[in-house]
């Protein structure tokens, strides 16, 4: 197990399996399924993101080191949740973007049952560490175990 650590985006605390992608994530390419057709798994829509490409998103530990695309991405991620169609948790190996940020601080202050932990800056070594299937703890604080 290692052990990392991060800077709090939208707190929480969960244990899920990983799904990782070494390329930015596009939000709205990636959940267009789930959104608009009621794909409850999320499994992830963007042809130019081999690392994800058809995996399921929903429940899982998102690793990823940025969100790329459109300025939909932060209310692509608040749709997600409020549909219950969220990753477990979110985790950046880089510094979060802004829109990424207020889709996931909005969720986690509108959306009462909801929660989805997010987690930014936990380095390169993180994502050169972490690989599909590992399972993933969110402690408070941003502490993030990998096992």
């Amino acid at each position: 197990m290692r052990e990392f650590k991060g800077r709090v985006i939208s707190p929480g605390e969960t244990s899920a399996e990983a799904v990782v992608s070494h390329g930015g994530l596009n939000t709205l390419a990636s959940f267009q399924k789930a959104l608009q057709f009621g794909d409850k798994k999320a499994t992830c829509g963007d042809q130019n993101n081999p690392d994800l490409y058809g995996k399921q998103m929903a429940g899982r530990a998102l690793c990823l080191p940025q969100t790329i695309g459109s300025t939909t991405g932060g209310l692509v991620l608040y749709c997600a949740c409020a549909m219950k169609r969220q990753p477990a948790c979110m985790l950046f190996s880089e510094p979060i973007d802004s829109l990424a940020a207020a889709g996931a601080v909005l969720a986690d202050v509108w959306l009462d049952d909801v929660s989805m932990p997010v987690v930014d800056s936990l380095g390169e070594e993180f994502l050169a560490y972490v690989q599909d299937g590992m399972t993933i703890t969110v402690r408070e604080g941003g502490v993030v175990e990998v096992a």
